[in-house]
């Protein structure tokens, strides 16, 4: 592969959200160019009108963005190349390299009924190829002149040397009967005119590449470099699907993932590195090449993917992270001003959950009064003989002249040795105390995270509910 001028491009058609599989094929296209100093096109496949819709094509914008994923060129959109494909189609009717079929659906209905009971491939028999004459009142389909004999033969990046008889194909509709152009047929004239060089795809489009390289040869046009990569299957071995949980990019964004961690995971996904399971952006971009992808389909591991988020939550900057985090506060509706900084959050928390979501749903506490404790937690642990422990750290943490983990922790450890009890008879009322429940970061750090004047109150609210219950019995 040459590393001058790579134009790689990636072509998702708007029917949909962009789903991991396309969004590990963009990054594979994106990375290839990067590692070159290439060229890295966005286009938009939407010649589907009926199902192409204006909200998927903005959640495959905004699934790039957030991934991070920046293009060079585009978005081009093939329906703004109409006219372009019309005069491309005149020209291979005029040079004989395609013809006008006539040939009614239910024709060709039968003839793909006739084929399969005799256990032969659905194939256009050719029945308009030779001077077929109008039918009237019948607006017909253009179809491409494939060859009849020989071999398409290509050599694929990932998958190696593929050859495939002209025999086996036929000839494609390149027109419908309105005018407007078919898949194939739009692909290999956007490919030439974009001067796409390394067309990299999944490996269900391996079919369509024979007929492309022919198209491309009635052209007249160079032939770009070919790489089917593997599919993605869910845990049980079928095709990835929304049975196996998420597949759209921007519904990982919602349940809390990190993008750095969702493109080091789908990376993994068929290519590695030696035994390194981290990659930075930066290291993807100076490690990758698209012959290193494994022909092999690769499983989806959500727990993996659980793994690599939390890595990137405690690894990364947590004043960066605190700035995906701050999305999620938002759509929570909680206002973090009245709280810790979202990076102290973050130190604290990025090692006991798993998603920035989680984070969110775990960490409300600390912004926000919370109105009743967990029945259990208060029954095991705001009991009267609470009382004392509560008052002796309360008026301790009164006196703090700074309130950090360190001295918060010390003054935790000495009313224990003071009450003569282990720390756990005060962290645990303590921890109740602060958060309603009788789990939370260490002692020290909740005290920390919740403030000096938020953490005296609950203390204050905690007693109130100790001596009621202990006038109750």
């Amino acid at each position: 592969m040459e590393t001058i001028n790579v134009r790689t491009r990636f072509a998702p058609s708007p029917t949909g959200n962009l789903h991991v599989g396309g969004a590990r094929t963009a990054l594979f296209c994106y990375l290839q160019a990067r590692a070159v100093k290439g060229v890295f096109i966005l286009r938009i496949e939407d010649t589907d009108l009926e199902r192409s819709t204006p909200e998927s094509v903005q959640a495959i914008l905004d699934g790039m963005r957030w991934l991070g994923l920046d293009y060079d060129e585009g978005p081009y959109y093939q329906t703004k190349r109409f006219g372009r494909y019309a005069e491309v189609v005149a020209a291979l009717l005029e040079d004989g390299k395609a013809y006008h079929c006539y040939c009614s659906k239910e024709r060709i209905d039968a003839l793909r009924e006739e084929q399969m009971k005799a256990g032969v491939k659905p194939r256009y028999d050719g029945h308009c190829r030779d001077d077929a004459e109008p039918v009237k009142g019948v607006k017909p389909v253009v179809r491409f002149r494939n060859p009849l004999e020989g071999d398409v033969i290509f050599d694929d990046l990932v998958r190696g040397r593929i050859s495939i008889s002209n025999g086996e194909l036929d000839d494609l509709v390149i027109a419908r009967p309105d005018g407007s152009p078919t898949y194939n047929f739009t692909v290999v004239v956007d490919d030439m005119d974009m001067g796409v060089t390394l067309v990299i795809r999944g490996d269900d489009h391996i079919n369509n590449t024979p007929r492309q390289i022919n198209i491309y040869r009635a052209l007249g046009a160079g032939l770009p470099e070919f790489a089917h990569v593997p599919m993605i299957l869910g845990g049980d071995g079928a095709r990835l699907s929304k049975r196996h949980g998420a597949v759209g990019v921007l519904q990982y964004r919602d349940d809390g993932y990190l993008p750095q961690a969702l493109l080091n995971y789908l990376v993994r996904l068929g290519w590695s590195h030696g035994d390194q399971e981290i990659f930075s952006l930066q290291e993807m971009i100076d490690k990758f090449d698209i012959r290193d992808v494994n022909r092999k389909a690769s499983a989806f591991n959500t727990e993996k993917l659980d793994w690599l988020n939390q890595q990137y939550m405690k690894n990364l900057p947590a004043g960066e992270v605190a700035q995906h985090l701050a999305w999620y506060f938002e759509r929570a509706g909680i206002d973090p001003a009245p709280g810790p900084s979202l990076a102290d959050l973050v130190s604290v928390q990025a090692d006991r959950v798993k998603t920035l979501r989680e984070m969110t749903d775990q960490s409300r506490v600390f912004y926000e009064n919370f109105n009743e404790y967990d029945a259990g937690a208060a029954r095991k642990h705001l009991r009267p003989v609470a009382e004392q422990p509560l008052r002796a750290i309360g008026g301790r943490l009164a006196d703090l002249a700074k309130w950090d983990p360190e001295r918060l922790n010390e003054a935790v450890r000495i009313t224990a040795e003071e009450l003569g009890v282990g720390m756990g008879k005060i962290a645990q009322p303590l921890r109740v105390a602060l958060t309603g429940t009788a789990i939370s970061p260490s002692i020290d750090k909740t005290l920390w995270l919740a403030g000096r004047e938020r953490s005296l109150a609950r203390i204050r609210r905690a007693l109130e509910y100790v001596m009621a219950r202990a006038a109750a019995n």
